[in-house]
């Protein structure tokens, strides 16, 4: 099965279930979905980053600071956010990630999707899927912050870096 033919639970405003259509579709029409966000740091509190794949159906060679991805038809925000990473990051036996808290990203017409984000640990050499991502390296957070106006980074990461900074801001 084909990325466009994974099926995806269709949110409202309010994160729930209206419906259930294939990615390609719900890309496609613009429908609102769900998506996990993870931040992965390692064992030096460097954070994992990335540049995708150009193959890649949604902000294809853009960096990005979180691994993550949509969430599938009946699967909860948490087991999305595990799979994603383990996926992403190529490895098995993570620790299940935390979750932060849950926005609705809005990126204009047809491109709004409810966003739960997450932080890991992961001390477990890294093998990233290579249909996923073309680049990566564990940034020190100043270096990351460097970047940020270097780089062309995924909008929906950007604005979940831009929540999170302002969320552990307001929890110290």
């Amino acid at each position: 099965m084909s990325a466009a033919d994974e099926i995806l639970d269709v949110v409202d405003e309010h994160d729930r279930v209206v419906g259930r259509f294939p990615r390609g579709e719900v890309y496609a029409r613009g429908l609102r979905h769900r998506c996990v966000f993870v931040q992965v740091r390692d064992a030096a509190d460097r954070v994992f980053v990335h540049r995708r794949t150009p193959t890649k159906l949604v902000f294809p060679s853009l960096y990005d600071m979180f691994v993550g991805g949509v969430v599938g038809a009946g699967e909860s925000y948490d087991d999305a956010a595990l799979r994603e990473a383990e996926e992403e990051l190529g490895v098995t036996g993570l620790p299940r990630p935390g979750h932060l808290f849950t926005f609705l990203y809005d990126g204009g017409p047809g491109r709004t999707w409810w966003s739960a984000v997450y932080e890991v640990r992961c001390d477990l050499p890294v093998r990233p899927q290579p249909e996923e991502v073309a680049w990566h390296a564990f940034l020190p957070e100043p270096e990351l912050e460097r970047r940020l106006p270097q780089w062309e980074w995924v909008p929906d990461g950007l604005a979940a870096y831009e929540r999170l900074r302002a969320h552990r801001a307001g929890h110290r």
